[in-house]
C-alpha cells in the first residue's frame, strides 16, 4: 500500500461516521499486541486549549531530553501532523505501512462494526509511538472523553483544560453534561488537572475525581506569567497548567525549572494566533470556532492588536454555534468578509450576514463564494484576521504559501461525516 492509498482509504471509512465507544479501539489495539500497554500518557481534554497544552508539554519534554509523541487533531494541511515523534511528522512510509496492517486486521471485524478513521488514526499513533520508543506521549482526545477512542490508554495524569458548549449534539447542552463526558478520562488513582473555571463543570469534575479518588490539582488565575512564544493570555493559563503537570510528575519524569522555561518560550502551535506576513500585509490565523474562543480572540486582539483596523475573514462549519461566534466578533469589526469552507460540513455563509448587520451595524459586511475570493477583498487591507474554523485556517495556509497544497482527500479527512453507532436520545449515561 502507498501513502496515496492509505489517505484514500482512511477516506473511505468515513462512511462509517464518528462511533462514541471504546470497543473497537480496544479490540483493534489488542490485535496490534496493545501498544499502548508500554507508553507513559498525559491525556488531555477540554472545550478549548487542549493543542495548546499538548504542544506546551511536549516542548518542555523534549527540551528536557525526553522523547515524545504528540497526538493531536484536527491536522490543518496533511494527515501525519496528527502524530509526531519529537515533533518530526510520522513518515509517509509508516503511514502506509501500518495503514496495509491495520487494514488487514480491520477486515475480521464483523460487518456494520468496521472500525471508523479515528479509531483506525488512534491505533496508527500507538503503533508508531511503541516503536520509536517514546519516553512519554501527549495525549489529545478528539471529542469528549469518556467515549472517546483516545480513552483507551491509562495515563499517568489526566488533565482538562476547561468547559464550554461545544459539540453539543454529542456531548449535551449543559456545562455539567459536557464536564461528565470529559470528566471520563479521569482514572481510578491517577493525579488529574483542570484549569475549568465554569462552577457546574468544576463541581462535576471534582465529584468525578473523588469518586475515582483521584488527586485534582486545580489552577487558579495566579499572577504568574511566563514568557511564552504564543500569544494570547489565556495561554498563560494554559502555561500554568503545563507547569502544575510537569511539577507534579518529577517524580516520574524529572524536568528542570530550565527546562520549563525554556520548553514553554520556544514552543510552536501552527493556527492559534499564528501571526504571519505576506508582503506588507500581516495575516492572523486562528481557529476559534465557538462563542468561548471568540471571547479569547476578543480579548487578544485588543491585547495585542488595539490600534489597528479589524478585517475578519470568517468561514464555519454547520454544527458549530456560527451566529453565536458572529455576535460576539462582529461588534469589534471593521470590515467581514464570510466565507464558505472547503468542507462538505461548511455552513452556508449567507446565513451569518444578517447576525452580523444586526451585531454591527458599521462594519461593512460580505458574503462571497471562497477563501480565494475572500483574499482576493483584502489585498489593500495591512492586517486580516481569519478564524472560525481549523478547516479555513489550514486552507489559509495553503492559499498564502505558507504551506504545501495538500491532496484533496487527505483535507476531506477532517470531515468524519455524521454520528454512527450512537442513540443521540440516550447517550448521556
Amino acid at each position: 500500500m502507498t501513502y496515496s492509498e492509505a489517505i484514500k482509504h482512511m477516506q473511505n471509512l468515513r462512511m462509517f461516521g464518528t462511533k462514541l465507544g471504546l470497543e473497537n479501539p480496544r479490540r483493534l489495539a489488542s490485535l496490534v499486541e496493545s501498544p499502548h500497554k508500554q507508553l507513559r500518557f498525559i491525556h488531555v481534554a477540554g472545550t478549548n486549549g487542549k493543542g495548546s497544552v499538548c504542544a506546551m508539554l511536549e516542548s518542555v519534554y523534549r527540551e528536557a531530553g525526553y522523547r515524545t509523541g504528540l497526538f493531536t487533531s484536527p491536522h490543518l494541511i496533511s494527515f501525519r501532523e496528527r502524530i509526531q515523534v519529537n515533533r518530526n511528522l510520522i513518515p509517509e512510509t509508516t503511514v502506509a505501512r501500518l495503514s496495509s496492517e491495520l487494514v488487514e486486521l480491520m477486515a475480521t471485524f464483523p460487518k456494520g462494526q468496521k472500525p471508523t478513521f479515528f479509531e483506525m488514526a488512534v491505533v496508527m499513533a500507538l503503533c508508531h509511538f511503541s516503536e520509536q520508543k517514546c519516553d512519554v506521549v501527549l495525549w489529545e482526545t478528539g471529542m469528549g472523553g469518556r467515549l472517546d477512542a483516545t480513552n483507551i490508554v491509562t495515563p499517568i495524569a489526566s488533565v482538562i483544560t476547561n468547559i464550554g458548549l461545544d459539540h453539543t449534539r454529542w456531548l449535551g447542552d449543559s456545562h455539567t453534561e459536557i464536564a461528565q463526558e470529559k470528566s471520563g478520562i479521569i482514572k481510578h488513582g491517577i493525579p488529574a488537572f483542570t484549569a475549568t473555571q465554569q462552577h457546574e463543570a468544576l463541581s462535576t469534575i471534582r465529584s468525578v475525581a473523588k469518586t475515582k479518588k483521584a488527586e485534582l490539582i486545580e489552577i487558579d488565575k495566579s499572577n504568574i506569567d511566563f514568557k511564552l512564544s504564543l500569544l494570547g493570555q489565556h495561554q498563560q493559563t494554559n502555561a500554568r497548567l503545563v507547569y502544575n503537570v510537569v511539577n507534579r510528575l518529577k517524580s516520574i519524569l524529572p524536568v528542570s525549572t530550565e527546562h520549563i522555561k525554556s520548553g514553554l518560550k520556544t514552543v510552536s502551535w501552527a493556527g492559534r494566533l499564528q501571526l504571519v506576513n505576506i508582503g506588507l500585509q500581516k495575516f492572523l490565523l486562528d481557529g476559534a470556532h465557538n462563542a468561548e474562543g471568540a471571547l479569547t480572540l476578543q480579548r487578544s486582539l485588543k491585547d495585542h492588536f488595539n490600534k489597528k483596523s479589524l478585517v475578519f475573514i470568517l468561514g464555519m462549519v454547520n454544527e458549530k454555534d456560527g451566529s453565536g461566534f458572529c455576535q460576539k466578533i462582529a461588534p469589534i469589526a471593521d470590515r467581514i468578509i464570510l466565507s464558505p469552507v472547503k468542507s462538505d460540513r461548511s455552513a452556508n455563509p449567507s446565513t451569518f450576514e444578517p447576525v452580523c448587520q444586526t451585531a454591527n451595524p458599521k462594519a461593512k459586511t460580505l458574503v462571497v463564494a471562497s477563501l480565494k475570493q475572500a483574499l482576493e477583498q483584502c489585498e489593500k487591507e495591512h492586517f486580516v484576521i481569519i478564524t472560525g474554523s481549523f478547516y479555513l485556517v489550514g486552507e489559509a495556509l495553503e492559499q498564502l504559501g505558507i504551506a504545501p497544497q495538500a491532496i484533496k482527500s487527505e483535507r476531506l479527512l477532517n470531515d468524519w461525516g455524521a454520528p454512527s453507532g450512537v442513540n443521540e436520545n440516550n447517550f448521556h449515561t
